[in-house]
């Protein structure tokens, strides 16, 4: 067996021995205290640590969790697509096979407008709003049915302002706007896999002018997440084509689909398109513009044509 210790001999009470015992007792006690106030002030940096980073996450966006970037504004792309199911609001409208969306999801190409047809096309969105323009952030012109933002209420264009609309606008304005859309329809219809001849042009169909200015009213509060085929029932297919580049012209108001985990990011780049179908699969939103000005132009589709739109003619 291994041999006990014992303890050393008790001193007698007021010796010397135990006197010369005390300082040591003493740094016992202190050492503990020692370690806890050292651990206190780690913990409370580390508090500190994760407040700040967790305002600067909110700063950032942190209310949409985690993105990831489908698209970068550098990159360019021929096209990218994900397919994803389809949800059930085709359901409660009419079918109409060969165009209905059953193959479902989101795609982004660099390779169907180009850059300089974007730059003339954003031309035309600047001179039909000098006419007018939001008091809010959200400015809109629609050339089909000539709604044009002014102050906080909508005019009619082409009623309000006559035969100037003739000294604003060029009958090449409208042929260009014609081509594009007939470039990004037959886009879509490649990527879905059905005829361009069975999708029809929806409204509403229109120019978009995003800034910092803060809302003046509901039609100004464009970052909410929506449906369009809630919003619009006759929408089938949507596509947005950009006519700003993210970061160069503009800081925040990046296109995000919404989804759990992860939402999936668009960066704006100028004659890029983004497309999708138009249901619930697809729910999105724009982040707020923090500085500049983000110009895009939405254009839909629609599979019924009781529903279809014609192209603007200048009169």
């Amino acid at each position: 067996m291994a041999p006990q210790r014992r303890g050393a001999p008790k001193a007698p009470e007021g010796s010397g021995a135990a006197e010369r015992r005390r300082p040591n007792s003493m740094k016992n006690v202190r050492a503990p205290r020692e370690t806890q106030r050292k651990w206190l002030r780690a913990a409370a940096l580390g508090a500190c640590a994760a407040l700040t980073a967790l305002l600067l996450w909110g700063s950032l966006g942190g209310d949409d969790g985690v993105t990831e970037v489908l698209a970068h504004r550098s990159e360019v792309l021929l096209g990218r697509f994900i397919e994803v199911p389809c949800s059930e609001d085709y359901d409660s409208h009419r079918r109409f096979e060969g165009c209905s969306p059953r193959k479902c999801g989101r795609g982004v190409t660099d390779a169907v407008i180009t850059r300089d047809e974007a730059r003339r096309i954003r031309s035309i969105a600047e001179k039909g709003l000098s006419l007018g323009g939001s008091d809010g952030g959200a400015s809109i012109l629609d050339l089909h049915s000539g709604a044009l933002s002014v102050g906080r209420h909508f005019v009619n264009l082409y009623r309000y302002f006559g035969d100037k609309v003739q000294n604003i606008f060029s009958e090449e304005d409208f042929q260009l706007y014609r081509d594009v859309r007939q470039k990004v329809q037959l886009a879509i219809a490649q990527a879905f896999g059905i005829s361009a001849s069975s999708l029809y042009l929806t409204k509403p169909t229109f120019f978009s002018r995003i800034n910092s200015t803060e809302a003046r009213t509901a039609h100004d509060e464009y970052w909410h997440a929506h449906v369009d085929k809630v919003t619009y029932g006759s929408f089938d297919y949507t596509s947005l084509l950009y006519l700003s580049d993210y970061l160069d012209d503009f800081g925040g108001g990046r296109f995000m689909f919404m989804e759990e985990g992860a939402n999936k990011t668009v960066e704006p780049r100028a004659g890029r398109v983004s497309f999708f179908t138009s249901g619930s699969e697809n729910l999105h939103r724009v982040e707020k513009v923090l500085w500049g000005t983000r110009y895009a132009v939405t254009i839909a589709f629609t599979c019924n044509p009781d529903h279809g739109i014609a192209d603007p003619v200048l009169t």
